[in-house]
């Protein structure tokens, strides 16, 4: 089963239980002539709003690419997790007044056997559902199912609390009710910024994670012929599409047709093993003892040199063309890349005076 079949069949089971449960508060809420537990009941039909958003977005991600959207709809489903997120804190937030409201005016809680036999299902059904949505979510790297998952434990908590601070009431006619509440509707409406957090960076465009970018630099550095990675760039258009980018080092000496080969074979692996659609640019390191391997080994050890500049590479020189370039990437401290790029240009022209120097500011994506 692929991995939206996999969100689709949890949020089914999320469904299937808050519809279940609503059906047994409905039933003893009826025979019990409660109107608080048929409300109940009700409360737990809308809790299955949020399975329903993520069925809805994930089913609208799969819609196929087309020329509007040539990159699919993959992050469909940052939005139905942000809808989620949003149901999340609102509940947090209305938990909270509702909690102040009963610090300042408490009352106290009335249980029979029946609410209490209510109650207790209610939690263990919530925690349990919680805790397996919330796992798939985690699995399958769904931010929906996280959320709607979180929903449920949050759910299940304010329940219990509920449920303590009425027996505390009882036994030492002491109301902790409103202040339960409150510090864990502080807890949920911190969850729920979190929550909207996640998918938000995820539109917004986060930096490549350390494991990811060490992985690719080690199995691009494999290939024979690879002499160095830079520039590695990913774009997340969903949680099943990334296209990327990254530069490898040859010797000059490599003809046309063997890089062809070369660039065309870690394209491949990059998409076989990480589902990553590569273009791989590649920079050519002067070889041999020549006038251009000599100024690159100076050009490159002068720019190192400097405490600001955490990498050289991208090295070109031409006569022909009567220019020198080379790419640097300044630590993240420096801001003012064209105050950089004047220094370190009017340093490197003191080499080749009468070149064209061009000094490119490269940026780090990665973490």
């Amino acid at each position: 089963m692929d991995r939206s079949s996999q969100i689709i069949r949890t949020s089914w089971i999320g469904i299937a239980a808050n519809v279940l449960l609503a059906g047994f508060k409905a039933t003893v809420g009826i025979l019990a002539n409660s109107v608080a537990i048929i409300m109940d009941a009700v409360n737990n039909l809308s809790d299955a709003l949020s399975s329903v958003i993520t069925i809805v977005g994930t089913k609208l991600s799969q819609r196929p690419a087309d020329r509007k959207h040539p990159f699919g709809f993959g992050r469909i489903e940052y939005f139905s997790a942000i809808i989620i997120a949003i149901i999340v804190l609102s509940a947090g937030i209305t938990s909270f007044i509702e909690s102040v409201k009963k610090i300042f005016d408490p009352t106290e809680p009335e249980y029979t056997t029946v609410t209490l036999v209510v109650i207790v299902v209610a939690i263990v059904v919530k925690l349990i559902l919680g805790q397996y949505v919330k796992c798939k979510g985690e699995q399958l790297k769904s931010d929906a199912l996280i959320a709607s998952g979180s929903d449920a434990l949050f759910d299940a908590v304010i329940t219990l609390a509920t449920l303590v601070s009425a027996g505390i009431m009882l036994l030492w006619n002491v109301s902790l009710d409103g202040i339960l509440g409150a510090l864990i509707s502080v807890v949920i409406i911190k969850a729920g910024i979190e929550m909207l957090a996640s998918p938000i960076n995820e539109l917004l465009g986060t930096s490549i994670s350390a494991e990811l970018t060490h992985q690719i630099h080690k199995e691009v550095s494999e290939f024979e012929g690879v002499h160095g990675v830079f520039d590695l760039i990913l774009h997340n258009y969903g949680p099943d599409v990334k296209i990327g980018s990254l530069h490898i080092n040859v010797n000059d000496t490599m003809s046309a047709h063997d890089i062809h080969g070369l660039t065309r074979k870690i394209s491949m692996q990059m998409f076989e093993r990480h589902g990553i659609i590569m273009t791989v640019g590649v920079y050519a390191i002067a070889t041999g003892e020549n006038k251009r391997a000599e100024l690159q080994t100076k050009v490159m050890q002068t720019l190192a040199a400097h405490k600001d500049i955490v990498q050289v590479h991208g090295f070109y020189y031409s006569e022909k063309d009567n220019m020198l370039s080379v790419d640097v990437i300044p630590d993240i401290s420096v801001h003012d890349d064209a105050t950089l790029i004047n220094q370190l240009t009017t340093e490197i022209q003191t080499l080749v005076p009468d070149m064209q120097v061009f000094i490119v500011v490269d940026h780090n994506y990665t973490e």
